[in-house]
């Protein structure tokens, strides 16, 4: 069973829940009230309503997703830098030297930060003076 939607997924494709072999030869509520008529009928009505099923687990796996979100982001501590600070500069995939492979570093700098357009964008300078292009 998925934690966000509660369904499992044979019952989010089929419409109707798994039996296990094993479970046919066990004494159990399924089996012993098991009707052959009763249970076409049901299968069919699963069917029908199977939309609505993962519609249902749908919005519950979103919901999820925003619930989770919101729990991450309530632990995550903004960090504001002044003028003239230094700081380093997070390597990204097109910066990155290839030579280095997977061992190459992370981070790169350190850079001075020389202004600060609006909150989280930092325009930066190398500490030969050298400003880099791009916030």
């Amino acid at each position: 069973m998925r934690n966000p939607t509660r369904k499992t997924p044979f019952k989010l494709a089929y419409g109707s829940e798994a039996v296990i072999p094993v479970e046919v030869h066990m004494v159990n509520h399924r089996v012993m009230k098991y009707q052959e008529k009763d249970n076409e009928e049901q299968l069919r009505l699963n069917l029908d309503l199977i939309n609505e099923v993962r519609m249902d687990a749908e919005q519950k796996a979103a919901r999820y997703k925003n619930l989770m979100a919101r729990q991450y982001d309530a632990m995550v501590k903004p960090r504001c830098f002044d003028l003239e600070d230094l700081v380093l500069k997070r390597v990204s995939l097109a910066t990155r030297n290839l030579a280095y492979g997977k061992l190459g570093p992370n981070w790169e700098g350190p850079y001075r930060v020389i202004n600060c357009k609006r909150q989280g964008t930092y325009y930066l300078e190398a500490l030969d003076g050298r400003k880099l292009e791009h916030p």
